[in-house]
């Protein structure tokens, strides 16, 4: 049995949904605890009663260090600094062996469970790189792990990282760089020295995300090639990061001008968006009023292209020039 949290508002519903399903239809035996950050997000997921599921409200997970320092943190900062205490809450609560967070915009092609066995005897924690495309190297900046798909023992070694974690993050985190620290993510950079039992993932396939599929080719439609060693290997999970869907069929599928070839977009992107959409229909139609799917106008989508735009132009056409 594969034990997992999330945290989410009502936004990421539909997200949180698609990633759900995807561990249903890999995942044998799994179960999901998510926090709901916001009380639409609450009463929805307990009325769908999903069976992997356990929801915890806001009320009942916060604690008293959280509630201290709440109002100084944005919306955003606020969940960063609660992801480690979500972890540390099904592991003290439910005594569950272990607690896997996931990022709620994650989708599943495969078995997580492939790479966990990855994880040494000796090692209680598991933390993924970014494994940036050069062009896109946000390293010094946002850090070279990404807060996605973290592994945390229910034991002595990993509840060590996971309390140093917590208490960091409670003392800083926020949408800023500044003394070596950016929110709750680049507190990750020397775990792999400071302690002893924390191991990084070397599986490609665990990790895909907009700032590195760019290294990658379809080798089959079921695996893919690193270009620079010509690995090949088996998507796991994929981090739909910054996609945003609008009236359809517009839909943003990256941010920042990362480039997404078409036999991407139309592999994992484009099958990615459909999902979101009939899922926001379905929950459109069961809670009339709400709108679950579009997350802004025409004219959004319209000036985030522009924005794209000319973003990608500078970047090839002056910024190269330069180099």
């Amino acid at each position: 049995m594969l034990h997992f949290c999330t945290l989410f508002d009502s936004n990421y519903l539909a997200r949180a949904l698609a990633m759900y399903r995807s561990l249903e239809r890999h995942t044998p035996a799994f179960h999901l605890y998510v926090f709901a950050f916001d009380r639409q997000a609450e009463l929805v997921l307990k009325e769908l009663a999903l069976k992997h599921v356990t929801v915890i409200d806001l009320e009942t997970f916060e604690d008293e260090a959280l509630l201290a320092v709440k109002a100084s943190r944005t919306r955003a900062e606020y969940c960063w600094t609660s992801t480690s205490s979500t972890i540390r809450y099904v592991l003290q609560t439910y005594q569950t062996p272990h607690c896997i967070y996931l990022d709620a915009d994650l989708y599943f092609y495969q078995n997580p469970q492939l790479l966990l066995d990855e994880i040494p005897a000796d090692k209680s924690v598991l933390i993924t790189a970014h494994r940036y495309t050069p062009a896109y190297d946000k390293s010094a900046l946002s850090g070279k792990y990404c807060v996605q798909f973290m592994y945390f023992r229910n034991d002595i070694h990993g509840l060590e990282v996971l309390e140093w974690w917590r208490n960091a993050c409670l003392a800083w985190c926020y949408n800023r760089f500044e003394e070596e620290k950016f929110g709750d993510q680049k507190y990750l950079d020397d775990w792999t020295t400071r302690f002893d039992t924390v191991h990084e993932l070397q599986y490609l396939g665990g990790g895909l995300a907009p700032w590195n599929i760019q290294q990658y080719a379809l080798a089959n439609p079921q695996q893919l090639l690193e270009k620079s060693t010509r690995k090949v290997f088996e998507a796991i999970f994929f981090h739909f990061h910054g996609v945003k869907l609008y009236p359809s069929p517009y839909a943003i599928y990256a941010p920042k001008a990362y480039l997404l070839s078409s036999t991407m977009r139309k592999h994992f992107f484009s099958p990615y968006v459909a999902e979101l959409r009939a899922i926001g229909a379905e929950l459109n139609a069961a809670w009339p009023g709400q709108d679950f799917n579009a997350t802004g106008t025409l004219s959004d989508y319209w000036k985030q292209k522009v924005l794209v735009g000319n973003l990608e132009f500078i970047r090839r056409n002056i910024l190269s020039a330069f180099k």
